[in-house]
């Protein structure tokens, strides 16, 4: 029987992989100009972690976690999200004394037993950035600032909507809870299977769900925003004012909440309506008490987390393919070999992308291998050319060649456009 790999979690072969890690040199180059640090934290933890922090009534908790028991007997869990790991980092390594306000970022793997679709894995890839110490609402504003920049400045995917909303907190929350258990509760023969479920484990998640029947029963529901507390709706406010001078294009959504338990007040997602059924590519909020839930102070927080397989479904053609970049060494005759595998070594050496044959194949085969490469150099260098201690070098975009003394060609190189 051939192997194959498990469904739902695709390799990324290295056509594919270029791209990614464009994708991830802007991130990183972004997030860091707005003062984020990078955080790694492994890819399972205790169970218990995710329970406390996610929420048990969630569906991530009681049907999508990869949960298993080692050989400690210790329950651990691959990770579904990175907001709560970082806010177990926070905790354990007293990050807050540190710094009031801790910014980081993240990029990796999380895990989810769902059934595989477009744009849904069982493993798929976040980028994530977590703000925490500061319940200002000048951080929502410069966290949500910084999504769209990556996604529009960076990414430059058109035509994305920023949705926005808020519900509520401690204070408020319990009333705005009451009032949409009240009004489902009368007419929970209309509900789908799961939300009748959630009509005592989390009701709000009635509000996100995306079954026809639950559907038009929200649109007559309370909202949040109906039931926010005077100090909620101050901070709302400030919040939309604060975007509003960025001049950041959003669109209130009062049917919006965020699927986790740990989310208050601020609400936000970035949708591509191109995307079909799963057009969410971003999302977040502020969550204030889930480092509380996890043992530690009341501390504010907010953050956002990317999903890049649906990044990489809305990135536009790229044009960088087009790109040559780096020298081919070609090849003839055992001596040219070596004497080439030594100029490489130096032109890698001075940071240059050098490549070359290494399987005696023709000069013919070399230069197509060069193009297939995509260099931008081709380096030609035979007995010939060594007896007169010179190489050729080919211009590949120009389709123009000249010939070089062999101990010049590492500083003329270094002096040209495309290496």
């Amino acid at each position: 029987m051939k192997l194959k790999g498990v469904r739902g979690a695709p390799d990324l072969l290295p056509q594919e992989s270029a791209r990614w890690q464009r994708v991830e040199a802007a991130t990183r180059s972004l997030v860091q100009r707005y003062g984020y640090a990078e955080i790694r934290t492994p890819v399972f933890e205790r169970t218990e972690l995710f329970v406390r922090g996610i929420g048990e009534g969630t569906d991530i908790v009681e049907k999508e976690m990869y949960t298993f028991t080692d050989q400690g007997e210790v329950n651990l869990t691959l990770r579904p999200e990175g907001t709560a790991p970082v806010a177990r980092a926070y905790l354990e390594h007293q990050m807050a004394a540190q710094f009031p306000l801790v910014k980081v970022y993240y990029l990796g793997p999380m895990f989810r037993r769902e059934r595989p679709q477009s744009g849904r894995y069982r493993q798929f890839h976040q980028i994530g950035v977590e703000a925490i110490g500061s319940g200002l609402p000048a951080v929502d504003a410069e966290v949500i600032d910084l999504l769209w920049a990556l996604m529009v400045e960076e990414f430059r995917i058109p035509d994305l909507q920023l949705r926005l909303n808020s519900i509520g907190d401690a204070a408020c929350r319990p009333a705005i809870r009451d009032r949409l258990l009240r009004y489902m509760a009368d007419r929970s023969s209309d509900l789908c299977s799961d939300c009748q479920g959630r009509l005592t484990r989390n009701p709000l998640r009635i509000m996100d769900c995306k079954q026809p029947g639950c559907q038009r029963l929200v649109t007559e529901a309370p909202k949040p925003l109906e039931g926010l507390c005077g100090a909620c709706a101050a901070h709302f406010a400030e919040v939309r004012d604060l975007l509003d001078l960025l001049k950041i294009p959003y669109t209130i959504d009062d049917r919006l909440v965020r699927g986790l338990e740990y989310y208050t007040k601020t609400a936000f997602e970035v949708i591509n309506p191109r995307l079909g059924a799963q057009n969410a590519l971003a999302g977040g909020g502020r969550y204030d008490g889930l480092i509380e839930v996890m043992g530690g102070p009341s501390t504010p927080a907010m953050g956002f987390a990317v999903g890049m397989e649906r990044v990489m479904a809305s990135l536009p053609s790229a044009q960088e393919e087009s790109i040559l970049r780096g020298v081919y060494v070609a090849t003839l005759g055992q001596e040219a070999q070596r004497t080439g595998m030594g100029l490489l070594q130096e032109l890698r050496r001075r940071g240059m992308r050098g490549l070359m044959d290494l399987e005696a194949r023709s000069l013919k085969g070399q230069m197509r291998q060069a193009n297939k490469e995509r260099v931008r150099y081709c380096l030609i260098l035979g007995d010939e050319e060594l007896r007169r201690g010179q190489a050729m070098l080919r211009d590949m975009l120009k389709a123009d060649q000249a010939s070089l003394a062999l101990d010049r060609i590492a500083e003329h190189l270094m002096g040209l456009e495309g290496v």
